[in-house]
């Protein structure tokens, strides 16, 4: 690797966290009640918002993104393909499925129930997606994303087509469009488990590295490839899952922040870990902003706002090319 790679000890990692600390208090003062800080311990009703509001849901939107960006970066060493995330390789349509089935079966089911069989379904439909995904050609990469787009299209058409004949379109579409509005004190703890999912990340973070190298390289290496890979399609669908359940999908989170990162600091999943949990807790706190103020007091959702943004990185990725190689 090039000497012009940044180093996992160098300023990035301190600059990103200044970032997001700025955004943390800046996400607490916007809204639309006011709440100023300056006297919000002697304010019983500014308290009180900062507990049940806006703390609850500036610490979602940075729990969401640190995940769903490490889930991208584990998916993608998993598949040795640079362009995949869970919204585009079935994991989020399938947990989307999830919520779909137990809303049908079981109508007063509480939130962490629709969470286990949501990871349950994306835990099936991400497994099957990389078992599709091995047999494609190597020399071809771009189509692993294709056949992820497809796939999950085809979830999710499939669900969109349930929920019309069950007339649950409207209450699909409120648990799945990616939103911040809602989240409350007592409506986003369960995102503390996908922390621990990243606390998991980075103890396996060094086997995760081997096995970019391939299923044969990894057992030449004393890597135990089939349980490895299990416990990252486990970490992959629980982040997602959570995610999906408690905020809904938001896309290209998992996709653009490890390529980001990756041109930064290479790809030892050591290094690059508390980098793409930083940059992914900016990106979604970022634009949970973003949205909350272009057209104040009115709130944009964050899936759109991740979805332009995204999409403009995104293509500046595709056409960029790398400044090592």
């Amino acid at each position: 690797m090039s000497s012009t790679v940044l180093k996992p000890t160098s300023p990035v990692i301190w600059t990103a966290s200044l970032v997001l600390a700025v955004l943390f208090v800046l996400s607490l003062c916007v809204g639309v009640s006011d709440m100023p800080l300056d006297r919000v311990f002697s304010d019983a009703a500014a308290f009180e918002l900062l507990l049940v509001s806006r703390l609850p849901r500036t610490l979602a939107a940075l729990l969401v993104g640190a995940g769903l960006a490490i889930a991208g970066l584990i998916m993608q060493t998993l598949v040795r393909n640079k362009y995949v995330e869970p919204s585009t390789a079935g994991t989020a349509q399938s947990a989307e499925l999830g919520v779909l089935i137990v809303t049908l079966l079981w109508p007063s089911a509480n939130l962490f129930l629709k969470s286990i069989i949501a990871t349950g379904t994306a835990l099936l439909g991400t497994s099957i997606f990389l078992m599709t995904a091995h047999r494609l050609p190597p020399t071809q990469p771009f189509l692993v994303p294709l056949f992820g787009i497809v796939y999950g299209g085809v979830i999710g058409a499939a669900v969109t087509f349930v929920a019309w004949q069950a007339d649950l379109l409207q209450y699909l579409s409120v648990w799945t469009n990616g939103d911040f509005s809602g989240v409350l004190r007592g409506r986003y703890e369960l995102l503390w488990i996908g922390a621990a999912m990243l606390v998991v990340a980075w103890v396996i973070a060094d086997r995760l590295t081997i096995m970019a190298m391939g299923r044969d390289a990894s057992v030449g290496l004393g890597i135990d490839y089939a349980r490895m890979l299990q416990l990252g399609l486990v970490i992959v669908s629980v982040i997602s899952a959570l995610s999906t359940v408690v905020v809904g999908m938001i896309p290209f989170v998992g996709l653009v922040v490890p390529n980001i990162v990756s041109r930064l600091i290479g790809d030892n999943l050591r290094g690059t870990l508390p980098v793409v949990a930083v940059s992914g807790a900016i990106l979604v706190l970022g634009c949970d902003i973003l949205g909350r103020l272009i057209r104040y007091p009115y709130e944009i959702p964050v899936r759109t706002v991740m979805g332009c943004v995204g999409g403009v990185i995104f293509l500046w990725l595709l056409f960029r090319r790398p400044a090592h190689g």
